[in-house]
């Protein structure tokens, strides 16, 4: 009898491991299977990235008091082109802000999150302010020297975060990086109460994705 009771026992670990493996061989195929497309989808469109361009910025106030805070008010128009015929552009969480010598003069400003379609070209004008900013001492004496002779180099950068929409697919979040550089020319510093100083610019930025 105990034979008989030995030949019915079914050892069912085997029938489990080997769905376990189906299991799992099925999601990596199916992971590799939808990375495949989306490398494929990808590699066909190959996407460009956008060009920027600053148009212009005029500077309402730029005013650098002791000891080592600087005041400005200024607004910008930057445009940007998306060069892909059957690519879209999501822009999220775009900061612009105005930097000099790659410090932050200006608080940032948030761009209102955009969706730029095939080949269109989308424009900002903010404005961007920074009131008695501290910064370091040793550009004090530079940004004088620069404002005495003239000629005042700031960068209008935007710090974001781009998505690539094709269809109804979109892509991760991939940081965007502008770098625009602007020679503002100054006859003296502005203290808020003169006429503005608007300057025509039409200069192609740095892009990095």
């Amino acid at each position: 009898m105990a034979e008989k009771e030995k030949k019915c026992e079914i050892d069912y670990s085997k029938y489990v491991d080997a769905a376990t493996k189906r299991i799992v061989y099925g999601c990596i195929g199916l992971v590799v299977t939808v990375a495949v497309v989306v490398f494929l989808v990808w590699a066909i469109l190959h996407p460009h990235k956008m060009d920027f361009v600053l148009q212009d910025v005029t500077i309402y106030e730029f005013n650098i008091s002791q000891p080592n805070l600087l005041t400005s008010n200024l607004q910008v128009t930057l445009s940007s082109h998306n060069p892909n015929d059957k690519i879209g552009i999501l822009y999220e969480r775009l900061d612009i802000y105005a930097s000099y010598r790659n410090q932050e003069v200006t608080l940032a400003h948030l761009l209102p999150e955009t969706y730029q379609g095939h080949l269109e070209v989308t424009v900002w004008s903010p404005v961007l302010t920074g009131t008695a900013v501290s910064v370091e001492p040793y550009l004090t004496p530079a940004l004088n020297e620069d404002i005495n002779a003239g000629m005042v180099l700031l960068n209008i950068k935007i710090d974001g975060c781009v998505k690539w929409k094709v269809g109804t697919w979109v892509s991760e979040c991939y940081r965007l990086l502008v770098n625009c550089p602007a020679s503002i020319p100054f006859s003296g510093q502005l203290a808020g109460t003169g006429p503005a100083i608007k300057d025509q610019l039409a200069q192609q930025c740095a892009v990095d994705v």
